[in-house]
């Protein structure tokens, strides 16, 4: 069996981290022009659709490649071509019927699954969406062999060029329908532009294959690996600790309109609140994609023979990585509910529904660190129980949702969003508690990110005050180039309070750009 070198695995995580960087950029990127297009009505179809889409393209790019992945590096196929006969066709037989009984049940059920929705409109939609799931089994297979030779280059571009694909399609569509088409298209036009990418990866998986004749062979070998429960039962699994955010999605989708409807809105009302409630989705992304980067890096140095041979070293890696991704996503949050009704405005074209997506943006904290426990988590090999503390998290967010929204409307569903992921959070750490003890020099020190958070609001607030005298910000470019403009300036403030009311150790400081600078600004003592 070949043996991977440190060096190779982290080079390999550091490409498919900047891969999902840019992927995940793009994808929320792209949802500002989309609104804009086709208005918070048409968002909203969209966002119906767009968690069945969002669970196809997880499991094609983490679930069932990592577990196909570990299956060839833990044997000793590795060494070798895989063979055809013998690995390729039962791994892509398998992954073809799941996937023909997730799309066959989805066309069938897309009726029962519309009502739900509260939406009878959205069948066509629904429909299309679930044919994503052909598309699978061949981008799954190839992905997981390459990523098992530690060829981590063909998914990265594949997966890059799945995403510009994909939202060139979505982009064309919304502007099909701005242009006096039914607003219901966006939705089949969503669909069709996740098999298009998906089509297009595929393509582009299996010429990388072909021209790679040392990948595959049509030797057969004797295999008595369970490929049904390990590829299933571990993709599925892996799946889940990549789909929190998803999963609320897919929960607001089947209960906020009903509930709405059942607060007192009518039904139109009702989803043109739901779109508008969508608005705060891709600002989530974008606020945890910042913070919870350094995760998918963590997981090739955080494994349990590695805690077991160099505890403390361990131990620095995981509490700092959570230490950054607290501060990030804290300083990202923070600095978004205080800007908000100039970003609605400047990027959702109006200031509707400021109040409740202040609140969403605070899941920017909770998703963050969850997802970055979770990696951790993965890496010490306890991803089953990740996975059932996310499934927990889904569960917390129906009940909160079906309880509050008829209550306090809207807002009951921003409130349920956090209790979730809150609920997720503290699942991961108590799991990792009994993997990790945290002694006391580790702690996290919530003076310096009290101080930070109160600094940079403080600068905001004198800086806006300027600004909007000396300046009209009528439009929405100059709205930009001051919402730019006091974001950098923000953060800059953020990172210097932490660093000088000592947020970070030296040793923490030192592993970033400029840091004989940075050093200098530490507390004395």
């Amino acid at each position: 069996m070949i043996r991977t070198s440190t060096p190779s695995i982290l080079k390999g995580a550091f490409i498919l981290s900047l891969a999902g960087l840019i992927s995940k950029m793009i994808s929320a990127g792209y949802r500002v022009p989309l609104q804009n297009l086709t208005g918070d009505l048409g968002f909203y179809v969209y966002q119906q659709v767009y968690p069945i889409l969002g669970m196809a393209l997880v499991l094609a790019l983490y679930g069932f490649p990592g577990a196909i992945s570990k299956l060839i590096s833990d044997t000793h196929h590795i060494s070798r071509p895989v063979s055809i006969p013998s690995f390729y066709l039962p791994v892509f037989a398998l992954l073809l019927v799941f996937s023909l009984i997730v799309a066959v049940i989805g066309w069938l059920e897309a009726p029962q699954l519309a009502r739900w929705m509260g939406d009878p409109c959205l069948v066509p939609s629904i429909r299309t969406s679930f044919f994503v799931f052909l598309f699978i089994p061949v981008i799954s297979v190839l992905r997981g062999v390459f990523q098992g030779k530690n060829d981590m280059t063909p998914t990265a571009v594949s997966q890059i060029v799945e995403q510009i694909l994909r939202v060139a399609v979505i982009i064309a569509a919304a502007l099909f329908v701005s242009r006096g088409g039914d607003l219901y298209h966006i939705g089949a036009g969503a669909a069709y532009g996740s098999m298009a990418g998906a089509l297009a990866a595929a393509v582009f998986l299996i010429i990388w294959t072909v021209k790679k004749p040392g990948l595959w062979s049509f030797d057969r070998f004797p295999c008595r690996t369970p490929f049904s429960r390990h590829v299933l039962l571990y993709g599925l699994l892996i799946s889940f600790n990549y789909m929190l955010l998803l999963s609320l999605q897919l929960v607001d989708a089947f209960t906020l309109v009903p509930q709405l409807v059942q607060a007192g809105y009518s039904p139109e009302e009702a989803k043109v609140v739901k779109g508008i409630y969508d608005r705060g989705q891709p600002l989530i992304q974008l606020g945890t994609i910042l913070a919870s980067s350094l995760a998918l890096a963590l997981i090739p140095s955080v494994t349990r023979r590695r805690l077991e041979e160099s505890p403390e070293q361990v131990r620095f890696s995981i509490t700092s990585a959570g230490k950054i991704t607290l501060y990030i996503s804290t300083g990202a949050a923070a600095g978004l509910i205080f800007l908000f009704p100039d970003v609605n405005k400047v990027f959702f074209q109006d200031e509707a529904g400021s109040g409740y997506l202040r609140v969403l943006m605070l899941v920017i904290i909770g998703s963050s660190l969850s997802i970055t426990t979770a990696s951790v988590l993965q890496g010490l090999g306890r991803v089953r129980q990740t996975a059932f503390i996310v499934i927990g998290g889904i569960g917390v967010k129906a009940a909160a949702n079906l309880l509050w929204i008829p209550a306090a409307g809207i807002y009951g569903a921003s409130f349920a969003s956090l209790t979730a992921v809150a609920f997720v959070l503290l699942g991961n750490i108590v799991i990792l508690r009994k993997d990790l003890s945290l002694k006391k020099r580790h702690h996290t020190p919530g003076v310096s990110l009290v101080l930070a958070v109160a600094g940079m609001s403080a600068a905001l607030y004198i800086s806006r005050g300027m600004i909007k005298a000396l300046f009209a910000l009528d439009d929405r470019l100059p709205l930009l180039l001051y919402i730019l403009a006091l974001s950098a300036g923000g953060a800059v403030v953020f990172g210097l309070i932490l660093i000088r009311t000592g947020g970070f150790t030296r040793q923490e400081i030192e592993v970033l750009p400029s840091s004989k600078r940075l050093i200098q600004l530490l507390p004395k003592g």
